[in-house]
């Protein structure tokens, strides 16, 4: 009983006002603990909000062209002090209309647009393993490593390329022999004899020579060529 009656007058010591006094300070307290963490909040939002738009600014300096209200925005340049826009534009071939003298001629040249479409890219691949292997042969210390791995490239094209060789048309082999001229500047004997010795050029020659080819085969795009170098040129620049 004396507990609970020292409990009972402790309570009833305060007064109402101080009571009042005690509850205003809480609820200050709390207010402004309210206000500092709504502030905080505030300032959380900001700093994202400026964060998002200083990486969409990044992204859309590095994003080109892009539309920007009625326009695009493009490289510049400066010229002659002052700073104008630079767009490199893609050469255009414009050839004479062909008119063909019947159907025979049309139908040699559909053909041939699409031998070369189908032998084109052959003749590229061609080009590339040609240089790829001049480079790496370049770094053999000796003749005898060379030899090594032409025999390796040899077997790699062969297990590569015979089996689309052979769904070529004969038409379409003799082109490859010019296209391969083309691109590398050489005949393809020049070629098979640079790397695999005269023995296997003249093997090989004389194998083409067989089925009425030849390896010798050179271009010529300003005479007997002229209309192939036309399709080669528009198949490389998309126009056909």
């Amino acid at each position: 009983m004396l507990i609970h009656k020292e409990k009972y007058t402790f309570s009833t010591c305060y007064s109402p006002g101080y009571t009042h006094t005690i509850n205003t300070l809480i609820i200050s307290r709390n207010l402004n603990i309210i206000s500092i963490f709504a502030g905080m909040k505030t300032c959380f939002y900001i700093l994202i909000f400026f964060g998002l738009s200083f990486l969409s600014e990044i992204h859309a300096q590095q994003v080109s062209p892009v539309t920007s209200g009625k326009g695009y925005r493009v490289p510049v340049c400066v010229y002659e002090g002052d700073t104008i826009p630079c767009i490199t534009l893609k050469n255009i071939y414009v050839y004479p209309k062909l008119k063909f003298k019947n159907k025979r001629q049309e139908r040699y040249y559909y053909k041939l647009v699409r031998d070369v479409k189908k032998t084109l890219p052959l003749a590229k691949e061609i080009k590339r393993a040609v240089i790829e292997t001049y480079e790496y042969m370049e770094t053999l210390p000796n003749q005898k490593a060379k030899e090594q791995h032409m025999k390796m490239v040899e077997k790699g094209l062969k297990e590569q390329y015979t089996a689309r060789m052979k769904k070529l048309t004969f038409s379409q082999g003799k082109l490859l022999i010019k296209l391969v001229n083309r691109e590398c500047n050489q005949s393809s004997y020049q070629l098979v004899k640079a790397f695999m010795g005269p023995f296997k050029a003249g093997f090989y020659q004389a194998f083409a020579a067989l089925f009425g080819a030849s390896l010798k085969k050179e271009y010529h795009p300003e005479d007997d060529d002229k209309m192939v170098e036309r399709v080669v040129t528009l198949v490389e620049n998309g126009q056909l």
